[in-house]
């Protein structure tokens, strides 16, 4: 399903129900009984959910699952392209609102969707759905920056997670603001640079637990200052903790 953000919409089933809920500018606070995949390959779009804001951008996109309140603002002339999917066919591996990245395949495959005659299969659904969760078993999500100071950075991260520079101290390397750098980051993975760093030094953790690693040495070699810290960041973003992870894969 795809619109322009400069003319009124079509309601999906699961919307709520009101006349107003859909103008020109976005929808107001509703909820749909299917997941939903948001993205915007033109222009600016807005979306609050959980109470936080994500903006939509031809690299990244927004998972809502089902039952999440959420609303929308869209910039004028911008595209959004809204793939919906049945709680019942299809597990979002996802409990709250995700960014995800969108790489050329998953690009190239929305727009055949939206070109697309409507009447595909529940095995076209199920093969788009795996593209479009955009992770790999197990890890969190991590849309990659595209500007340059933002993607050197990022480089350089996936290779030491463990190098505790903040923002304004790589922005210092890099000849550029710290105010730029974050935002740059903002934009273009739709986490801040401290939310975009935890994840990726999550994600390096989990390999480490699965050779054996104690706890406090992964926590130590990934980046994390102390033990209990990296505890409470893998139980917010996993749903449990690294000693009950490792268990359940050994």
């Amino acid at each position: 399903m795809t619109h322009e953000a400069t003319r009124t919409e079509e309601r999906a089933p699961g919307l709520a129900a009101t006349d107003d809920l859909v103008a020109s500018d976005g929808h107001t606070t509703h909820v749909h009984d299917f997941h939903q995949f948001l993205y915007a390959p033109l222009g600016r779009i807005v979306i609050t959910a959980a109470g936080r804001e994500y903006e939509l951008s031809p690299s990244v996109a927004l998972w809502v699952p089902a039952g999440v309140p959420h609303s929308a603002w869209f910039a004028p002339d911008s595209l959004v392209i809204a793939e919906d999917f049945s709680t019942g066919r299809h597990r979002l591996p996802y409990s709250g609102p995700t960014v995800v990245s969108v790489g050329d395949a998953q690009r190239r495959l929305l727009f055949a969707r939206t070109r697309g005659s409507g009447t595909a299969t529940a095995q076209d659904d199920a093969s788009v759905f795996a593209s479009l969760t955009g992770t790999q078993e197990g890890r969190l999500p991590l849309p990659r920056p595209t500007s340059e100071a933002a993607l050197r950075v990022s480089e350089a991260l996936t290779r030491h997670p463990e190098d505790p520079r903040t923002a304004t101290e790589w922005a210092e390397g890099l000849y550029t603001s710290s105010t730029s750098l974050r935002r740059a980051f903002r934009a273009e993975t739709g986490l801040s640079f401290s939310e975009w760093r935890t994840r990726l030094r999550l994600n390096h953790s989990l390999e480490l637990l699965l050779q054996g690693h104690l706890v406090g040495t992964v926590a130590a070699r990934v980046g994390f200052t102390s033990t209990n810290g990296y505890i409470v960041a893998f139980r917010k973003h996993f749903g449990s903790t690294p000693g009950a992870y490792t268990r359940r894969h050994a």
